[in-house]
């Protein structure tokens, strides 16, 4: 029997150049406070979060520069778009965040925003450091190979 997918649980976002940007070591899910009028638009998908990034402020972790479309039905109590947003996690892990962005020289990357199957949004947030240009090459160079790979795989069978 197929599966169904979830109505609630949907992609809302993707940081696809994070990846090339960046080595991504460690991934964390994390809630993320909104608005109501920010949820409505999320809902929509009227979000990015190419431009945006995390950072440990005063004990709470906080997702700066993201974007987050103001509706037109929204006209009374409606939201910045570039505001500032708490993400909720654990004591623990933003421990473990604020080390390694002071000790160890890591940056805290938005990978995904999306609703879990619950309908909540959430952030996939990844520990990452930069890549050098060299990395880069090697990683578009590396990924070119494994598609010449599947190309003659193709065709061979």
């Amino acid at each position: 029997m197929a599966k169904h997918s979830d109505p609630n649980s949907k992609l809302i976002a993707e940081n696809r150049q994070a990846r090339y940007h960046y080595a991504v070591e460690d991934t964390l899910e994390a809630g993320i406070v909104l608005q109501g009028s920010e949820v409505k638009s999320m809902r929509v998908g009227q979000t990015n979060i190419a431009e945006s990034y995390a950072s440990v402020e005063d004990a709470e972790l906080w997702l700066i520069n993201s974007y987050i479309a103001s509706l037109n039905q929204a006209t009374h109590f409606g939201h910045e778009e570039r505001r500032k947003r708490k993400l909720l996690v654990s004591k623990r892990e933003l421990a473990r965040l604020w080390n390694a962005t002071q000790r160890e020289g890591m940056t805290i990357v938005p990978l995904k925003m999306y609703f879990n199957e619950k309908g909540i949004a959430k952030v996939l947030v990844g520990i990452a450091k930069g890549k050098k240009q060299a990395d880069k090459r090697e990683t578009e160079a590396k990924r070119d190979w494994n598609r010449q790979k599947q190309r003659l795989l193709k065709q061979n069978y």
